[in-house]
């Protein structure tokens, strides 16, 4: 599916987060935070959608992600591969990885169809790398699709407060 196809605005519809399929979104989109914090990457990847897109645009208003440029542009392939890196312990990625804790609040749901739900959210990531500790912010929107096993990330926007700064090798996925 084209990226604009799967963008959204973030707009509050308030539709609310007591429905079930929107607690099951959160509870997805809390778990990956768990699994990410913990490096189990490979855990984490199982949580995609066939086809899921994973970006964190440089223009925070960006829509349409394959005429961009951006920090991370991932299809199913790319995060494997960016997977494998992080893992790999060949890498510097590998070898300087950044211990993390993050928090993700602020639930909206922006967007309910038959099978999908869209769900805005704010991220905060503290990390600790080489012996400095460092603050990310982000406005975080995932689109899960719901099947037979539940849900899974069909496409997820990080927009970094900051995403206009310079950026350093990380060693870890937003």
């Amino acid at each position: 599916m084209p990226s604009e196809a799967l963008s959204e605005a973030v707009v509050e519809t308030g539709l609310p987060l007591d429905d079930p399929r929107a607690l099951a979104a959160v509870s997805l989109i809390w778990r990956e935070a768990h699994l990410l914090d913990a490096r189990r990457y490979e855990e984490w990847d199982q949580l995609w959608a066939e086809g899921g897109e994973y970006v964190v645009p440089i223009d925070r208003e960006a829509t349409d992600f394959a005429s961009r440029l951006n920090l991370v542009y991932d299809d199913d392939r790319m995060r494997r591969m960016r997977i494998e890196r992080l893992t790999g312990g060949l890498s510097i990625s590998a070898a300087a990885a950044a211990r993390t804790v993050r928090s993700v609040s602020r639930f909206v749901v922006t967007r309910r169809d038959a099978d999908t739900i869209g769900i805005c959210s704010a991220q905060i990531l503290v990390g600790y790398k080489r012996e400095e500790t460092f603050v990310l912010a982000a406005d975080v929107t995932h689109r899960l699709v719901f099947g037979p096993d539940g849900p899974r990330i069909l496409q997820k926007i990080v927009r970094l407060a900051n995403s206009e700064d310079s950026v350093t090798a990380s060693g870890f996925l937003l």
